[in-house]
């Protein structure tokens, strides 16, 4: 009501000329304006004393209103407030960056696998520099921040090269010395490098709760059904998989499949499972035989080329080629169906089965990662049974799938 009340009262104080100005380069301009158009300088002003606002932050383009602003709500007995302002970038899908456009930006709270697929589609022609949000989020976040960009690359294009001007880079890649692909994936690794500490910091509940609250889940629900707008998100937590110590009691060739193997193991139920894996070019026959390995249980089961596999291997791999892949060892002394967990994860249920379509192996194998000391970690937090860490031989800092 009080607000509503206040747009009247702005009303017959601003002239028609300076609404039509405040709002020159966020309202489209045409020849006979809506009325609506002429308002929303004044709502957005207005949203700074009743957000009890102590600053507003935008883009250059917002400019104008904000002058409109710090002029019009001191007449309404209000205070001024303190504006801060952005340079104009462009988004990733190559028009303006907007909140509105969920694929033209990255988030502070997105997932790894959310900032791998908004590079991977993002527009960045070869030898392009304008309107290339990659580019741009290298010279307006990743330099101002490091003083410098490492290009990624194998050495038969040239290996790695480090810049410490962005000018040098964008002059490199409009020559097409630098490749687009590199350009992401090297974009990729330096924002989350960024971001990493920023997720564990929102890995708890406080902030959990705080973030669902300003950004509530968009409801799905279909006409007719009740909504779940203001519903809570989805826990994603490593006690929600299954994962156990298992005894490899046979292993086989698939008969139709030269890189799988079929193994029949045993994680301290009535009957062994059956589990198919791609690691005959890896680990030989004899080096998978009674040997403990970490599975994963409740996944849902699969058939891969006819054989249908109850679990997955659990294994380090190496970053760089040629590739390498070792399993995960447990401790020495550990028995078939001992619970392996993350560290502060002990507690919680697992779930029954992992449904396939919310991904939540797939969002928490994202931060699987081993350690210098060999010591396989989900955000840096140990995989553990009661007898000490899971481990692998030799793969330091290897990837987990």
């Amino acid at each position: 009501r009080e607000y509503t009340l206040d747009v009247y009262r702005l009303s017959s104080v601003v002239t028609q000329h300076d609404a039509k100005k405040a709002g020159a380069e966020v309202v489209k301009q045409v020849e006979h304006p809506l009325l609506s158009g002429l308002l929303y300088p004044g709502l957005q002003a207005l949203d700074e004393e009743y957000l009890k606002v102590d600053a507003q932050f935008g883009g250059v383009d917002q400019r104008k209103i904000f002058t409109f602003a710090e002029k019009y709500l001191p007449s309404l007995g209000y205070a001024k407030r303190v504006h801060l302002m952005n340079p104009m970038v462009p988004g990733l899908t190559g028009s303006k960056m907007s909140s509105s456009e969920e694929d033209s930006k990255i988030d502070l709270l997105d997932r790894k696998e959310d900032v791998k697929k908004k590079l991977k589609k993002a527009f960045c022609e070869p030898g392009n520099v304008e309107n290339n949000g990659v580019l741009s989020f290298i010279k307006h976040v990743l330099f101002p921040l490091k003083s410098e960009f490492v290009v990624l690359r194998e050495e038969k294009w040239g290996g790695n090269k480090t810049y410490t001007a962005y000018e040098a880079l964008e002059k490199d890649f409009a020559e097409q010395v630098v490749h687009p692909g590199d350009l992401k994936n090297s974009v990729e690794v330096a924002l989350n490098k960024l971001l990493d500490p920023i997720r564990e910091k929102f890995n708890c509940p406080e902030l959990k709760k705080l973030s669902s609250a300003a950004y509530p889940t968009p409801s799905k629900a279909k006409p007719g059904e009740k909504g779940t707008k203001n519903s809570e998100p989805e826990d994603v937590v490593p006690s929600r998989l299954d994962i156990r110590v298992g005894k490899v009691i046979s292993v086989e060739k698939h008969p139709d499949a030269d890189s799988l193997y079929v193994e029949k193991i045993d994680v301290g139920e009535a009957e062994p499972r059956t589990v198919v894996s791609g690691l005959v070019h890896f680990v030989p026959k004899e080096q998978l035989q009674d040997r403990l390995v970490v599975l994963l249980c409740n996944l849902k089961p699969q058939k891969m080329r006819g054989v249908e596999s109850q679990g997955m291997v659990l294994c380090a791999s190496s970053v760089g080629e040629p590739r390498q892949v070792e399993p995960l060892d447990p401790p020495a002394g550990c028995c078939a169906g001992e619970r392996v967990y993350v560290e502060g994860y002990e507690g919680g249920e697992p779930d029954e089965e992992l449904k396939p379509k919310k991904k939540v192996f797939e969002k928490l194998q994202a931060d699987f990662r081993v350690s210098e000391d060999c010591v396989a970690q989900w955000k840096q937090r140990n995989f553990l049974t009661k007898l000490g860490t899971v481990s692998c031989k030799s793969l330091k800092g290897g990837s987990i799938s």
